[in-house]
């Protein structure tokens, strides 16, 4: 069973940084990618920061520049480097890892969720 752990969350001033980490129970060389998703009270689940198994990465246009994704095959782990945090950014923060298989000759991507990390942003 994939399990994927969140830390790293808190309270922080507008300008501060913070840095969440997401702690795989298997290899993360394993996943198709892995990824951060944010969501507040009333609003869908939005991807903020992805990155694929070969190291490529992708923002959302609201965190390019401020936010980055890295990962440490060695230890399981994918981190998200918040800088220069807004307001805006405050959020329950989500780890998503996507597996691809091939069921009955078709591919499929089973995704996993970590239970989530709060990141409170105010002045």
């Amino acid at each position: 069973q994939v399990q994927l752990v969140e830390s790293g969350g808190g309270l922080v001033q507008p300008g501060g940084s913070l840095s969440l980490s997401c702690v795989a129970s298997v290899p993360i060389f394993s996943f198709y990618t892995m990824g951060w998703y944010r969501q507040t009270p009333g609003k869908q689940r939005e991807s903020v920061a992805a990155i694929t198994s070969r190291g490529s990465t992708n923002y959302a246009g609201s965190v390019k520049g401020r936010f980055t994704i890295s990962r440490d095959n060695a230890k399981n782990t994918v981190y998200l480097q918040m800088n220069s945090l807004k307001l805006e950014d405050t959020a329950v923060y989500y780890c998503k890892a996507v597996r691809r298989r091939v069921v009955a000759g078709e591919l499929l991507d089973y995704n996993y969720w970590g239970q989530g990390t709060q990141v409170t942003v105010s002045s």
